[in-house]
């Protein structure tokens, strides 16, 4: 069995392009923003897209929770599915409320968590980024962030309901869909608005349909970028989540855009595997045996790994599954300076979406 992990998976001749930064950086920027551009939706003069409610004055009236649809939940806040009726037909929306039985002591902490949410997500317009519908108080007196409803299920969803029909790795095609799409929003975030996301994982990725729209969400803990696309504030902190943080996160080194780069790799490894990383640390013999037992979990094993590439098994998942390993590889590399940009990425996946992947092979060094 190969396994990409530590060592190095040469890229192909598709993405070794995107490390020729000194000759190629300059035309990638612009070339890029060129395509942001034709992302956009139509919108208003200020360039961010509102709601009806919110273009004309009408009040906005959120239910209490009970009336409402459950969708999810998260640290601190759950989200609901609010469809809304009138004379015309009305697009649903999802409204995130703070959590009524989170601790007094907590609750300021979520509350100005919200709120920074709603300020920046107001400022966002971009079609792989769940829009801004309105910041308002349900009847039930709770602040609630209300959101373009961007798909019945997060990929975390459909991750665990795909490893629990028992099926293999998501199709190579989807894959790559997800990581267009994706890299696309990170793009937009860390070029045109200077935001580090702060939390990529398949959680906070949401689904429509058979992926007909793949959007970024929950950028509540996002981090302001400089020129040089480092975190601005000194003082600022990077929340992310345990198994998704890189090396640099962990060991309070210099954040960038390439923590984010990180973490979109690993999402892309989620897929491929169903699997959380670093979780593969449990001493149980039996592969077949999902069943988690805490005294088979290797505590030191499991804080040694975060920040590394994680296994992965690539006979497994065979050739045409190339370029999603070659991506995968590129984007974990423990030094943030050997990692794409997602400028670069949205580039190399963009000029090779059409390309056959029948003749690929998987290339590693041990």
């Amino acid at each position: 069995m190969k396994n990409c992990r530590n060592g190095i998976c040469c890229p192909s001749y598709w993405l070794s392009s995107i490390f020729e930064r000194e000759v190629n950086l300059l035309q990638i920027r612009n070339q890029t923003m060129d395509a942001a551009s034709a992302f956009k939706t139509p919108c208003k003069q200020d360039g961010v897209k509102r709601s009806p409610a919110a273009s004309c004055g009408t009040p906005i009236t959120i239910p209490a929770s009970p009336f409402m649809q459950k969708l999810g939940c998260g640290t601190g806040v759950n989200v609901y599915l609010m469809k809304r009726v009138g004379k015309q037909t009305h697009s649903p929306w999802a409204i995130k409320k703070i959590n009524s039985k989170c601790a007094k002591t907590s609750l300021n902490v979520y509350q100005k968590r919200l709120s920074e949410e709603a300020k920046i997500l107001k400022g966002l317009n971009h079609p792989n980024i769940v829009g801004f519908r309105a910041f308002t108080t349900a009847k039930d007196g709770s602040k609630c962030l209300a959101m373009e409803y961007g798909g019945e299920q997060s990929l975390n969803d459909l991750i665990e309901k795909r490893r629990e029909e028992g099926g293999g790795a998501f199709p190579v095609r989807t894959i790559a869909k997800v990581a267009l799409h994706v890299a696309c929003g990170l793009q937009y975030l860390h070029n045109e608005k200077k935001l580090l996301h702060g939390d990529m994982k398949s959680c906070n990725v949401v689904i429509k349909g058979d992926f007909e729209a793949i959007k970024i969400c929950d950028v509540g803990v996002s981090l302001k970028l400089d020129e040089n696309m480092k975190v601005s504030d000194p003082k600022a902190t990077y929340i992310g989540t345990e198994p998704w943080k890189p090396k640099e996160a962990l060991e309070e080194g210099v954040i960038t855009d390439k923590a984010d780069i990180f973490a979109y790799g690993l999402t892309l490894w989620e897929m491929m595997t169903l699997s959380v990383p670093h979780l593969e640390m449990l001493n149980s013999e039996d592969d077949d045996d999902d069943s988690f037992d805490e005294d088979d979990f290797d505590e030191d094993a499991y804080y040694e790994s975060l920040g590394t590439r994680p296994l992965l098994d690539t006979e497994s998942l065979g050739a045409s599954y190339q370029r999603m390993v070659e991506l995968f590889c590129l984007c974990t590399s423990e030094d943030p300076l050997k990692r794409p940009s997602a400028a670069q990425i949205v580039q190399a996946l963009e000029s090779h979406q059409e390309v056959d992947d029948r003749n690929s092979e998987v290339i590693t060094i041990d």
